[in-house]
C-alpha cells in the first residue's frame, strides 16, 4: 500500500472519530493524529466543527497543535513553544519531517547547513541518518545526499497542507502560466501558419522553375531540328540525280555465259 493510500485511510478513520467525540475527547485524539508515523496530512481534521469548536476554550492549546502540523514548522514550534504543549518525541519527529517537506516545497537542492540549522542538528552524520531513516525509507521524499557539495538534492518531496492566503497564490500562478501557455500557443500557431504559406510559395516557385526548364528544352530541342534541317539542305547531296547521270555515262559490263 503506498504513502497515499495509507494516510487517506487514517485520515478517515480520525475524521469519523473526531466528528461524533465530545470536545473534552479531542485534545488525546489530536496527540494521537499529530504522532502517528504514517499521517503528513491535517486539514481534514482541522476543518471539523467539533475541532473549531476549541478555539477560546481551555483545550485550545490543542487547536493551536493541529494548526501547527497542518502549516508550521520546528522552528515555529520553537518561536511559540510557551504557549504550546510540550511535545512528546513522535511529534517532534514528525514536525522535523514535516520541516524538510516545507523547506523542498520552495527549493529542490537544499543545503546541509540549511538543514542542520532548522532541524537543530549538530553534525553531519545525524542530518544524512535522519534523512535517510526518517524521511527517504518513510516515503515522504526522494532524493540524493551529495556529501562533497554538502546538499540534499530532492526531486521528489510530498504536498503539506494548504496555508491560509496559499490557495489564492496558486490560482494566481496557475493564471499566469495558463496565460502564458496560451500566448505561446498563438505563437506556434501562427508559425506553423507562416511555415505553411512558405511551404506552398515554394512548392509554387518550384513548379514555375520546372515549368520553364521544359520550356527551355522544348526551345532547345526545336532549334536542334531546325539547325539540322538546314545544314541537310547545305551540305547534303541530290543522291538520286548523281546516281541517274552516273548510270547514264557509266558503260554496263556484260557478263559472258560461263562454259562448264
Amino acid at each position: 500500500m503506498d504513502i497515499e493510500q495509507k494516510q487517506a485511510e487514517i485520515i478517515d478513520q480520525l475524521v469519523k472519530r473526531a466528528s461524533t467525540c465530545k470536545p473534552e475527547a479531542l485534545g488525546p485524539l489530536i496527540i494521537e493524529a499529530t504522532s502517528h508515523p504514517s499521517l503528513f496530512a491535517f486539514s481534514e481534521i482541522l476543518a471539523l466543527p467539533t475541532v473549531a469548536q476549541l478555539q477560546g476554550t481551555t483545550d485550545s492549546v490543542y487547536l493551536d497543535v493541529l494548526r501547527l502540523f497542518a502549516h508550521g514548522t520546528w522552528g515555529d514550534y520553537k518561536c511559540n513553544a510557551s504557549r504550546i504543549p510540550q511535545l512528546s518525541p513522535d511529534q517532534i519527529l514528525k514536525l522535523k519531517q514535516l520541516t524538510v517537506l516545507t523547506l523542498a516545497e520552495s527549493n529542490k537542492v537544499l543545503p546541509y547547513d540549511t538543514l542542520m540549522v532548522e532541524l537543530d542538528v549538530t553534525n553531519v552524520r545525524q542530518l544524512e541518518d535522519f534523512l535517510i531513516n526518517e524521511c527517504m525509507y518513510a516515503g515522504i521524499v526522494r532524493g540524493k545526499l551529495d556529501q562533497l557539495k554538502r546538499c540534499f538534492e530532492v526531486p521528489f518531496a510530498a504536498g503539506r497542507d494548504l496555508r491560509p492566503g496559499q490557495l489564492g497564490n496558486m490560482l494566481d500562478t496557475l493564471s499566469n502560466w495558463l496565460n502564458t501557455s496560451e500566448n505561446l500557443l498563438i505563437s506556434i500557431q501562427d508559425k506553423i501558419k507562416w511555415a505553411d504559406n512558405m511551404s506552398e510559395m515554394d512548392k509554387k516557385h518550384r513548379k514555375e522553375a520546372e515549368e520553364g526548364v521544359e520550356e527551355v528544352k522544348k526551345s532547345l530541342s526545336m532549334k536542334g531540328d531546325v539547325d539540322i534541317r538546314g545544314n541537310k539542305e547545305m551540305f547534303g547531296e541530290p543522291s538520286g540525280v548523281m546516281d541517274y547521270e552516273e548510270d547514264g555515262i557509266r558503260p554496263k559490263r556484260r557478263r559472258h555465259p560461263v562454259t562448264r
